[in-house]
């Protein structure tokens, strides 16, 4: 954007991105960070101890991949991103394309082809003293580094052992679960409750006691035949939209619908979405099989076809790496 009705910030307070700059002296080959106004290696990485994204959780962010040296959805990530600033009521130094030029250079700096990358927009520094969120000056940051799995490929083989936790995830009368955010304290009792009981990771319930979302992640089930996502108090997931459009690919039916824990342990079969890591089946809920036990015929398919969709260069943002 440039100047359009739809920018997020006004011509006057935009900062021009950065010139890349290139120190040979450093290695990036671990990933490289944008901050400040530069670009450092990511182990260099730093953020103010008085920013309010990090003494208050005030922030929000986006994390988008890359695979094989192409973004994949670049433009939705950005879309969802500039949709949280707005909600939370930040501004963006610079313009959506200058956003994109950054996190292309963190990850051309590094030369990862499989890639994690983040953008973050802070509140900022307050005025000394001052606790009025509208004095802050808001700051941007962006990293890449390589590829993170929720799940890695090996464990995705046999699956999963999902834990349905009693920890609520916090409801969106106090915190907008559409807003990508820093609020994990549920999250982070909802883990150690479930490695407690011999779980690999969590989903949360909501208020009613239904099945909301966990870690990074949406949850899917396949029950009769139909493929059903939570669609209330979790974050729209941009690889749980694309699921809902390779389920309409392959012909089977999807929906959002409210899914109870009993449901979900009942299910013919239950799998992950997530950016890191895209389809993860999970063959057990709270220790016990679902179905068979092994990834389902309908988890397989997905999980073959959007990987094969990447392949293909599919919603895909090539990077120039030279």
């Amino acid at each position: 954007m440039s100047g359009q009705e739809n920018s997020l910030v006004n011509s006057t307070t935009r900062t021009q991105a950065p010139t890349p700059q290139q120190d040979s002296r450093l290695d990036y080959s671990a990933g490289t960070a944008f901050v400040e106004e530069c670009y450092v290696p990511i182990r260099k990485a730093c953020l103010p101890l008085l920013d309010w994204g990090f003494l208050r959780s005030d922030a929000t962010y986006d994390v988008v991949h890359v695979w094989k040296g192409r973004f994949f959805r670049l433009q939705d990530h950005l879309d969802r991103f500039e949709r949280s600033v707005t909600k939370l009521r930040l501004t963006l130094p610079y313009a959506r394309d200058d956003i994109g030029r950054i996190l292309c250079h963190c990850v051309r700096l590094s030369g990862l082809r499989d890639a994690y990358v983040e953008m973050i927009c802070t509140r900022g520094v307050a005025p000394f003293g001052s606790r009025d969120p509208r004095q802050c000056r808001n700051r941007f940051f962006a990293f890449a580094i390589p590829f993170v799995w929720i799940v890695d490929p090996e464990r995705q083989q046999r699956g999963i052992n999902l834990t349905v936790s009693s920890v609520v995830r916090i409801p969106p009368q106090s915190v907008d679960p559409t807003v990508k955010n820093y609020h994990w304290g549920d999250f982070t009792r909802g883990l150690f409750e479930a490695f407690g009981r011999g779980g690999d990771t969590v989903v949360l319930v909501d208020l009613e006691g239904n099945v909301s979302e966990g870690p990074g992640f949406n949850v899917f089930a396949v029950i009769k035949a139909e493929v059903v996502t939570p669609g209330h108090t979790v974050l729209q997931g941009i690889t749980q939209r694309t699921m809902q459009e390779l389920c309409t690919e392959i012909g089977i039916p999807c929906r959002a619908a409210t899914i109870s824990p009993a449901e979900l342990s009942q299910a013919e079969e239950v799998f992950l979405s997530s950016t890191a890591g895209g389809v993860m089946p999970a063959t057990r809920v709270n220790g016990q099989p679902i179905g068979d036990g092994n990834p389902g015929p309908v988890t397989l398919q997905l999980r073959d076809r959007y990987w094969r969709r990447h392949e293909e260069g599919w919603h895909g943002t090539p990077i120039d790496y030279d």
